[in-house]
């Protein structure tokens, strides 16, 4: 059974998703990104200018379009739909509804951030796991 993870109260979902992939880039994760297209554009830019010596490998695969071979090793895939991912390590959602093919995964984050809307949809989603069985831990990050 998928772990969930509730990582909640941040005013910069993104920054906050930057740092995590960070993390998850040095300890060898393989992970996914799922959210909004317009949205995982903007973690993509954000991924490349994040810290100005320190890249982070990642490859950004939109809706319906086949990775490229040389990308497939590559640790952290944003992408419209994480079924299209190599791999199904950790799934990351920055996306308001539940992600397609999150029991997939061996762990899912869900980033929470502090704007109304953010909050309304993640305890949607929470109330989605919780119904189904899924035990969900909860961090409160702040900032």
């Amino acid at each position: 059974m998928t772990e969930v993870n509730f990582h909640t109260g941040m005013a910069d979902p993104l920054d906050y998703a930057c740092r995590l992939l960070r993390k998850a880039q040095r300890s060898g994760a393989g992970v996914v990104v799922a959210g909004d297209p317009g949205l995982l554009d903007r973690l993509d830019a954000l991924l490349w200018s994040f810290e100005p010596l320190e890249f982070i490998p990642h490859v950004r695969l939109r809706g319906g379009l086949v990775p490229a071979a040389h990308g497939v090793a590559t640790p952290i895939w944003l992408t419209d739909d994480p079924r299209e991912a190599p791999h199904h390590e950790v799934l990351v959602n920055l996306g308001p509804g539940v992600s397609a093919g999150f029991e997939g995964f061996q762990r899912l984050f869900e980033l929470v951030g502090i704007e109304p809307a953010e909050r309304d949809a993640g305890r949607r989603r929470w109330q989605h796991f919780k119904a189904r069985g899924y035990p969900v831990v909860h961090q409160e990050v702040g900032g």
